[in-house]
C-alpha cells in the first residue's frame, strides 16, 4: 500500500457500504485488503464478467457473491446482499476486464453500473489514477507513485443514481489526477526535456516555404533568441504576431526560455480589440517578420523600434546557434534550465497569456499558469495516446487557445512530427501537405471542414487516422457527409480558453475483441466524455442551485487546467470562479455513459414569457425547415433582442436571398410549428444580411450579429 497515495480516507463511513471502484487491477485488490482491514470484505462480481487471472488468484479463497446485470428486480437482489454489510462489512465490486482507451476513469459497462446502483445499497465510489498510463515518457518513473486512489463522498441508497455516481467519481478522479508529479514542474523545463529527448527524431515542416528544422536546431535557435529577448525588454510579457510555422514556434519557445510570458496577438481581430489586448498585457516588444507586417497593413503595428523582426536578426546569430547546437547535446536539462534562469519558476506562475475571441464583447485576458498548461497537455495526451513520430497538422492560429496547446507545446512534449501552414482556410494547400507528408492527425473546426468538402479530393486525406474539431458545434449531417466523402469520421471536442482549453473529446471507439465489453469513447451529437482529471457539476440557471448532471443546466468545471482569474478583472473573475469551480457559461448535460451534450451558451438563450429558448437548437430547427445545407457556409443566425411585451424576442439574420419578406417570416412560423416548435420560439422578424458575421476561429461573431440586428 506504500506504493499508493490514498486521498479522502476520512470519507470512508464506518457503516457497511457497497464499494464501487471505477477500475480495478490486481494491485488495487491488495490495497483494498489493507485499506479496509480489519472490516469483513465480500467481493461482488457480475456473473458475465471476465476477471484477470491475477485477480482470481487473489480472491479465490475469500468470500464472494455474484449478481446479474440482467436482473429485472435488482432491489430484491439487493435485499439478499445486505447481510454482507452487517457489522460494518463491505461489499467491494470488482469490474471485469473491458476494452477501453487509456485514462478512462470508469471501466464499468453502463448496464452493469445501473444495476449496481439499483440494488438499494449505500455506495462508496473510488477513483483510481495510474500515472504511467497515457503519461508523457519524459516523466521520471522514480518520482511517480504506482497509482493514486481517491475515495469519493459516499452516496446513501436513496441517492445512488448513475448521475450522482458519475459526478462523485469524476470529482474524486480530479483530486487524484491533480497529484501527478508532471504538474510540479514548469512549462519551460518540460519543453527542454521534450526537445532534448526527441532532438534527433522529430522535426517541424513549414508548409509556407517547404523548409524543415529538427528539434535539435529548434532548441538551439530558441535559446539564442531567448538571450536576445532578455536584453530587449524588462517587461514580463512579449507580444508575438506570427502565423503557425517555424518562426512562430521558435518565437514562443524563446519567450518561455527567456523566463517571460508569450502573448500571441490576433491579427484578424479589429484594431480596437488588438489595442485593448496590447494595453491589458502591458507589451513593449513584439516578435514578427517583415512580410507579415506588409501583409496586414491595417494591424495597429507599434513603432519599428518595438518590433523584433526575426528574419533580420536570426542570420546574424548563426554562429551562436551553431555553438548552442553543440552545447545542448552535452548539457543536461537541469544545467540548461539553470543557465536560462528558468529552473526557479513556480508551477503557479503565469506561463502564457491568451485573449478570448471577443465574440460577445471586449476580449478578456486569460493568464494560464505553468500548471494549467501542463495539466491540459497531460489530459489531452492521456486520452489521445499519440505516439512519438505521429504527424500532426498545425494550421490553427497560435492566438487560438487550442492552436496554442495542441500545435505549439503538445508536439514537443509527445515527440510528434509537426507540419504547419499559415492559413487554415487554404484548403487545397493544406490537402497537398496532408498528402505529401502523410499526416495522421488533423485538428480543425466545422467551418474549415466545409472547405475540404468543396475543394479537396478524397485521396488527398487518405493518410489521416484522426480528425478532431472544436470551436463550434459539429453538425451530425456534416460529420456524415465528411465520412462518406473521405472515409474518416470527424470527432467533436470541447473546451474554453479559461480551461487551457480542452475538457472533452470524442475519439473512435476502441476495437472490440469479441470477448470483453467495450467502453465507448464517442457519441454523435455530444462533445465527448470528460478528459481525465476534470470534474463537472450543473446548476439551475434560474435558481443557481445544484442539479443532477443528467439534467440540463449551467456547466461548472474543476481541474488543474482551470485558470485562476481574468487579467486585471477581479469583478468578472468573481462572477465565474467559485471555490475552484469555473462557470463556463454553457448549458448542457451528461448522458448515462458520461458524454457531455452542449445545449447552447447561456448568452445564446433568450428568456421569452418565462421560457428559456436555446438559439442553437432553434437554428438547427430552422435549417431543417428551410432545407439549408449544413455542410455549406452558415446562412442564418438567431439573435435575441429586447421586447417590451415579453422581455425578449427572436430575430433571424439570414443571408438566404429573398428571406427578409414578411410573408417568409409567416411561412417559417408555420413550418416550425408543424415541426413541434413552440410559437414562443418563432422569429418575430427576419433581417437580410449579406453574410453572417464570423470570427477567424470559425465561431459565430455574436457581437457583430447583435449590431446587425440593432440596425
Amino acid at each position: 500500500m506504500n506504493l499508493y497515495q490514498i486521498i479522502g480516507q476520512d470519507r470512508i463511513p464506518q457503516s457497511g457500504m457497497l464499494v464501487i471502484p471505477g477500475r480495478v487491477s490486481s494491485h488495487e485488490i491488495t490495497v483494498f485488503k489493507k485499506l479496509f482491514a480489519p472490516r469483513p470484505i465480500t467481493w461482488l462480481i457480475e456473473e458475465n464478467a471476465v476477471l484477470h487471472e491475477d485477480i482470481k488468484a487473489l480472491i479465490q479463497n475469500e468470500a464472494g457473491l455474484m449478481f446479474s446485470a440482467d436482473d429485472s428486480a435488482p432491489a430484491t437482489a439487493g435485499q439478499q446482499l445486505k447481510s454482507a454489510l452487517e457489522k460494518s462489512g463491505l461489499l467491494i465490486f470488482i469490474p471485469g476486464d473491458v476494452v477501453a482507451r487509456s485514462a478512462v476513469p470508469c471501466h464499468i459497462p453502463t448496464k452493469v453500473l445501473k444495476t449496481l446502483l439499483q440494488l438499494g445499497l449505500p455506495v462508496l465510489p473510488i477513483a483510481v489514477d495510474a500515472p504511467r498510463e497515457g503519461g508523457f515518457t519524459i516523466d521520471n518513473p522514480s518520482d511517480l507513485p504506482q497509482a493514486v486512489m481517491a475515495v469519493a463522498e459516499a452516496l446513501p441508497a436513496s441517492k445512488a443514481t448513475t448521475a450522482a455516481f458519475q459526478e462523485r467519481l469524476l470529482l474524486a478522479h480530479e483530486e487524484a489526477f491533480s497529484q501527478r508529479t508532471f504538474l510540479k514542474q514548469n512549462l519551460g523545463v518540460a519543453l527542454l526535456k521534450g526537445l532534448k529527448k526527441f532532438s534527433a527524431t522529430a522535426r517541424i515542416f513549414d508548409g509556407a516555404d517547404d523548409s524543415f528544422l529538427d528539434y535539435h536546431k529548434v532548441l538551439a535557435s530558441a535559446i539564442v533568441l531567448a538571450k536576445l529577448i532578455r536584453k530587449e525588454t524588462d517587461k514580463p510579457r512579449v507580444g508575438i504576431v506570427l502565423p503557425p510555422g517555424k518562426g512562430g514556434l521558435i518565437a514562443n519557445l524563446a519567450v518561455i526560455f527567456a523566463g517571460k510570458v508569450p502573448v500571441n496577438l490576433n491579427y484578424t481581430a479589429s484594431q480596437e480589440a488588438v489595442r485593448s489586448a496590447m494595453r491589458q498585457a502591458g507589451l513593449d516588444r513584439f516578435i514578427t517578420v517583415d512580410p507579415f507586417v506588409r501583409k496586414f497593413p491595417s494591424f495597429p503595428w507599434p513603432p519599428n523600434r518595438d518590433l523584433i523582426l526575426i528574419e533580420r536578426i536570426m542570420p546574424a546569430l548563426k554562429r551562436d546557434i551553431a555553438k548552442w547546437m553543440l552545447l545542448t547535446k552535452i548539457m543536461p536539462v537541469s544545467a540548461l534550465a539553470s543557465h536560462l534562469r528558468i529552473n526557479k519558476i513556480a508551477p503557479t506562475d503565469e506561463a502564457v497569456l491568451l485573449f478570448t475571441s471577443g465574440s460577445s464583447g471586449e476580449p478578456k485576458g486569460v493568464p494560464l499558469t505553468h500548471r494549467n498548461v501542463l495539466a491540459n497537455e497531460l489530459q489531452f495526451h492521456s486520452r489521445l495516446g499519440a505516439t512519438a513520430g505521429t504527424k500532426l497538422l498545425g494550421s490553427l492560429p497560435l492566438f487560438h487557445s487550442f492552436g496554442c496547446t495542441a500545435t505549439l507545446w503538445y508536439p514537443i512534449l509527445a515527440g510528434l512530427e509537426l507540419v504547419t501552414y499559415t492559413n487554415p482556410l487554404e484548403n487545397k494547400r493544406i490537402a497537398e501537405l496532408i498528402h505529401q507528408h502523410k499526416i495522421n492527425i488533423l485538428l480543425s473546426t466545422p467551418t474549415f471542414l466545409r472547405g475540404y468538402m468543396k475543394r479537396v479530393e478524397p485521396e488527398q486525406l487518405g493518410s489521416l487516422s484522426l480528425v478532431v474539431t472544436g470551436a463550434e458545434k459539429l453538425p451530425v449531417s456534416l460529420a456524415d457527409a465528411f465520412e462518406e466523402k473521405f472515409g474518416i469520421r470527424p470527432y467533436e471536442g470541447y473546451g474554453l480558453t479559461e480551461t487551457s482549453p480542452a475538457t472533452n473529446l470524442n475519439l473512435p471507439d476502441p476495437a472490440g475483441d469479441g470477448i470483453h465489453p467495450v467502453i465507448p469513447t464517442s457519441r454523435n451529437g455530444s462533445v465527448g466524455q470528460m478528459l481525465p482529471g476534470i470534474a463537472i457539476r450543473l446548476t439551475n440557471p434560474a435558481t443557481e442551485k445544484s442539479i443532477p448532471v443528467d439534467q440540463q443546466g449551467l456547466i461548472w468545471l474543476k481541474g488543474a487546467n482551470v485558470f485562476n482569474g481574468y487579467l486585471n478583472n477581479p469583478t468578472k473573475s468573481t462572477e465565474v470562479l467559485k471555490e475552484d469551480w469555473f462557470l463556463t457559461g454553457d448549458v448542457g448535460r451528461l448522458d448515462e455513459e458520461g458524454f457531455l451534450f452542449i445545449e447552447g451558451r447561456i448568452s445564446r438563450f433568450s428568456k421569452i414569457g418565462g421560457e428559456m429558448v436555446p438559439h442553437e437548437t432553434l437554428e438547427a430547427a430552422i435549417s431543417k425547415a428551410l432545407a439549408l445545407d449544413q455542410e455549406g457556409e452558415r446562412k442564418i443566425a438567431v439573435i435575441g433582442v429586447p421586447d417590451a411585451q415579453k422581455g425578449e424576442a427572436i430575430v433571424l439574420l439570414s443571408s438566404v436571398a429573398g428571406m427578409a419578406l414578411e410573408q417568409e417570416c409567416i411561412d417559417l412560423r408555420y413550418k416550425l410549428m408543424d415541426a413541434g416548435i413552440s410559437s414562443l420560439w418563432c422569429p418575430k422578424r427576419i433581417i437580410a444580411a449579406k453574410d453572417i458575421p464570423m470570427l477567424a476561429s470559425g465561431k459565430l461573431d455574436i457581437k457583430g450579429c447583435e449590431e446587425l440586428a440593432a440596425g
